[in-house]
């Protein structure tokens, strides 16, 4: 897995460059085509608020870019301020990793997978 060094695009700048100029839109006339407040808006596209999944569905609506895209896009951005901007999820250390055998509870995995449950026995991860 590579790491990204250079700060992802927030999807509230595309939104405002690609999106909003190109067509003339104001933040007013825009945030009444979407249905959300003028605030909400001024916060995506002043890259201050983020695209939630409501939002993103309206988008994808109103531009052909998909649902999925505007969120992947918040979700990089977001992401990256959290490994770039904050330290305190470093202190998390591993907990303990058991290979188990799968059984008939999970019949969707093949004995040749390697299970691993936590110390607490939730969360299943192959």
């Amino acid at each position: 897995m590579f790491e990204i060094t250079r700060k992802p695009i927030h999807p509230g700048g595309i939104l405002r460059r690609e999106c909003m100029k190109p067509l003339g839109m104001s933040v007013t006339s825009f945030a009444a085509h979407l249905g959300i407040s003028r605030k909400t808006l001024s916060k995506i596209i002043n890259e201050r608020g983020s695209v939630t999944p409501n939002i993103a569905l309206r988008l994808a609506r109103a531009f052909p870019p998909s649902a999925k895209i505007w969120l992947s896009l918040q979700m990089d951005y977001d992401l990256w301020e959290a490994q770039h901007c904050t330290n305190e999820w470093k202190t998390v250390k591993p907990l303990p990793q058991n290979p188990i055998e799968p059984h008939e509870e999970h019949p969707e995995l093949h004995t040749s997978d390697t299970v691993y449950l936590n110390n607490s026995n939730q969360n299943v991860c192959l």
